[in-house]
């Protein structure tokens, strides 16, 4: 097998030691990916790369980003044949999940071409006679980019689509686990034209993250750092920004609740909720994890979704013959498998699934779940969805809130007046009414609160997080000081 190297300068390496790791299919155990393992000066020779190439990059026009960016999304569809096979050897992906990817960040990159000429500033009134005070947003420098598996294409080509149109110079560390399904993006991107060094992409293997992370954050060309991942993740990498004073983007973990009011369509929730917490296995940050049902329509949701959940069958990603493939490996499986256990034992209904088979999990549906249960709190991100029942929508609002996570959220109810007076109050970055918790737009502003993260990805709202917004003045005439 091919060693899939380092991309600096637009030029392809191993690691300047030699060092390589592999990742292997969670169905079949073979290797599906080996990859370079970039030390730590490869991850310096990265960031002085996109260093070099900023000045000339971030005085680039917006007719020139705004072409490349365009002409990336074109190649990114053409691609769409090898990302269903990296992503099914690498995540055990299936190929509708794969082929949705490559849709929305096809739509991303075109989304980020469109805001090359939305970068403005502003005229702003100065008590200073004769002087011309401008607010005017600039390129930031080097940007670090993280990236999570889940939905690879997807997020791999956020981290890095409103960066470059803005000006930025990238440094992408790749996944451990999907390294090749993140390189496909990168060679994308320089294939339609980038000037040689803009992107660089470094791989590393899982023990070296914590020495790779630091040093690149450390690096004073890097001024911004974007990333995607758990909450646990996401507080080291927070906490090392800070200490080097580099602004961070972080979307993290998620506990969504979808609200089903006594009003409800319990058809539109049922369908709703089942997209929300099985599509890709419930391996989405936005997934629904709780549903938050009125106790007067509980018995006929229940009821209704545990039908759903069994029609929902899971099996190999690569035979294409099931709508749920597998969850990412081995340990994921067990991790969720304990969670039901330890919900069931402590008083759990077990409505639906609960067969785990290798990485192969059956939709599951845990009704009266109690905060006595650790997936009452513990995000499961697995094909598992909690049901907990109350009595009223003050009570409804305290369990969605009753999480130390706050990213997505959905409220079903047909008085639209009254469902939207219930969004409001739930604490989270996102919310829908009467549609599902797992929904992105390129355009949207995408992030959370709480543990789930801070900054918001996605149109103008990324502009803000990946430029220097700076006042400048033009003084016209004599000025006249105190001394």
């Amino acid at each position: 097998m091919d060693v899939l190297g380092l991309l600096i300068g637009q030029e392809e390496g191993q690691a300047s030691n030699g060092a390589t790791f592999e990742r292997r299919n969670p169905i079949s155990g073979n290797v599906a990916t080996k990859a370079a393992a970039a030390t730590i000066d490869d991850a310096i020779a990265a960031v002085d790369s996109a260093a070099a190439a900023f000045p000339e990059w971030s005085r680039s026009s917006p007719r020139e980003r705004r072409a490349i960016l365009s002409k990336a999304a074109d190649i990114l569809s053409s691609k769409e044949d090898a990302f269903i096979e990296a992503m099914a050897a690498e995540i055990g992906a299936t190929a509708g999940w794969a082929h949705f990817n490559v849709m929305l960040a096809s739509d991303m990159l075109r989304e980020a071409a469109a805001l090359t000429t939305q970068i403005t500033g502003e005229v702003i009134p100065s008590n200073r006679p004769g002087s011309l005070a401008m607010a005017v947003r600039q390129p930031a420098g080097v940007v670090l980019s993280m990236a999570p598996w889940n939905a690879p294409v997807i997020l791999g080509v956020r981290s890095l689509a409103t960066p470059l149109a803005c000006g930025n110079t990238v440094v992408m560390k790749t996944s451990e686990i999907c390294p090749r399904t993140h390189r496909l993006i990168v060679d994308a991107l320089n294939e339609a034209g980038l000037p040689k060094g803009v992107l660089n992409a470094v791989s590393n293997a899982p023990d070296d993250a914590p020495g790779i992370v630091e040093a690149l954050i450390a690096q004073p060309a890097v001024r911004r750092v974007n990333f995607t991942g758990s909450t646990r993740v996401g507080r080291i990498i927070a906490e090392i920004s800070g200490r080097y004073l580099k602004p961070a983007l972080l979307e993290l973990g998620g506990k969504a609740p979808l609200i089903v009011l006594d009003d409800a369509d319990i058809e539109a929730a049922v369908a709703a909720s089942a997209f929300g917490a099985f599509m890709n296995q419930g391996q989405i940050c936005m997934s629904t994890e709780r549903i938050v049902v009125d106790e007067q329509v509980a018995d006929e949701f229940v009821a209704a979704l545990a039908a759903k959940a069994k029609s929902l069958k899971a099996g190999d990603p690569t035979q294409g013959n099931t709508p749920l493939g597998c969850v990412v490996d081995t340990g994921a499986a067990g991790r969720i498998g304990q969670l039901v256990k330890d919900a069931v034992s402590k008083g759990a209904v077990l409505a639906a699934g609960g067969a785990i088979d290798g990485t192969v999990i059956q939709a599951t549906v845990l009704d009266r779940v109690t905060p006595s249960m650790r997936i009452y709190g513990e995000e499961s991100f697995g094909p598992v969805v909690t049901v907990v029942r109350v009595g009223s929508v003050d009570e409804a609002v305290r369990v969605a809130n009753d999480t130390e996570y706050g990213l997505s959220s959905a409220v079903f109810g047909r008085d639209v007046n009254r469902a939207l007076s219930v969004a409001r109050r739930i604490e989270s970055g996102i919310c829908h009414v009467n549609g599902p918790t797992v929904h992105d737009e390129a355009q949207m502003p995408f992030g959370g609160v709480k543990a789930s993260g801070y900054g918001r990805f996605g149109g103008k709202a990324g502009i803000a997080e990946f430029t220097d917004l700076r006042w400048i003045t033009v003084q016209d005439g004599p000025l006249h000081y105190p001394i």
